[in-house]
């Protein structure tokens, strides 16, 4: 739950809206959260309103609608002007910034109807720069999963089953970090090859597992704890801690570094999301996926987030321009 105590009546009532009516994950409403009050903590330092040396400071839970009408679209820019210049914020994490002060304020206009002038309704988003993403070859993701499936001699052999269904599944479905850690046996259809997870946005999507993730999880299940010795909350979870309850993001971040390091690969340029960068990239490439049957098992909202993987391995390209029936006039 959201500790409320500190914020304005305005932000609660928004967050409430957020969470109820546009059925935004617990995530999503704590990043607004957090987003919305350091934006209304430096907006009451930049308007004079109180003066602490760290705005991290500033008690923000009496400010009323007469403080939101003073703000401006120029108030807006100080302040992503203030997360470039204070924290070096990527372009992409400001645009994530004004994207919720957007939102917020579209509330307070339309909805809410406290604002007769919406100062972020031209608040345009920085320009991303477009990179390709970073992902494992062919070769490097069954390196992988080879490894993955064997105990070395130093480590103990106890979660070698759970460790290589995770790195499966991440290299097979592109599933989401949170999506992997909230997985419950009974989203399950073993007869069917298929699961339910929840995406971005509270979303219920289906994602198919082939033979690989099938034996996988099949594999795990057979040597994971009893439900006897499972914690009560917990005993639905498909994939367990070292304490028997539902594994955490940081215990499965950890599991990946230490299977990437096991292959030779670099932990520096490889994680988690790019497991899922690799295969949706191995999947278009290998497998004549239709970008829109991708952008269904990726979940991805719009059809130009799934675009990106889209791109092609130079040798593919070289070996295109070999083909060409004149190559050889």
């Amino acid at each position: 739950m959201i500790s409320n105590k500190e914020n304005p009546e305005f932000l609660n009532s928004f967050l409430q809206y957020s969470s109820v009516i546009l059925n935004k994950s617990q995530n999503s409403v704590k990043e607004y959260n957090y987003d919305l009050s350091n934006f209304f903590k430096f907006m009451s330092n930049h308007l004079g309103l109180s003066s602490e040396e760290d705005i991290k400071t500033t008690d923000i839970h009496s400010l009323d609608m007469n403080f939101l009408k003073q703000i401006t679209l120029e108030d807006i820019h100080s302040y992503l002007y203030y997360l470039k210049g204070n924290f070096d914020s990527k372009p992409a994490t400001i645009a994530r910034k004004a994207s919720t002060i957007r939102v917020f304020f579209s509330y307070m206009t339309n909805k809410e109807n406290n604002l007769e002038v919406n100062p972020a309704q031209n608040l345009e988003n920085p320009k991303l720069d477009r990179r390709q993403p970073k992902y494992l070859t062919l070769e490097e993701s069954k390196k992988l999963l080879e490894v993955s499936s064997k105990t070395t001699s130093n480590e103990s052999s106890r979660n070698t089953e759970r460790d290589f269904a995770i790195i499966t599944l991440f290299l097979n479905c592109g599933m989401r970090l949170s999506e992997l850690v909230s997985i419950n046996i009974p989203d399950i259809k073993f007869d069917e090859c298929k699961m339910t997870v929840i995406g971005k946005g509270n979303k219920e999507r289906t994602i198919y597992l082939n033979k690989s993730c099938m034996k996988a999880i099949n594999d795990y299940i057979a040597v994971r704890p009893p439900k006897d010795k499972i914690k009560d909350k917990d005993q639905n979870a498909l994939f367990l801690s070292e304490r028997l309850e539902r594994i955490s993001r940081r215990t499965v971040q950890y599991i990946v570094e230490k299977e990437l390091k096991k292959a030779g690969l670099d932990t520096s340029k490889y994680s988690t999301h790019k497991l899922r960068h690799t295969a949706a990239t191995l999947m278009y490439q290998y497998g004549d996926v239709d970008i829109r049957a991708l952008q269904e098992l990726l979940g991805h909202e719009s059809i130009a987030t799934t675009e990106i993987y889209t791109h092609v391995a130079n040798v593919q390209v070289r070996d295109a321009v070999e083909r060409n029936p004149l190559s050889g006039e």
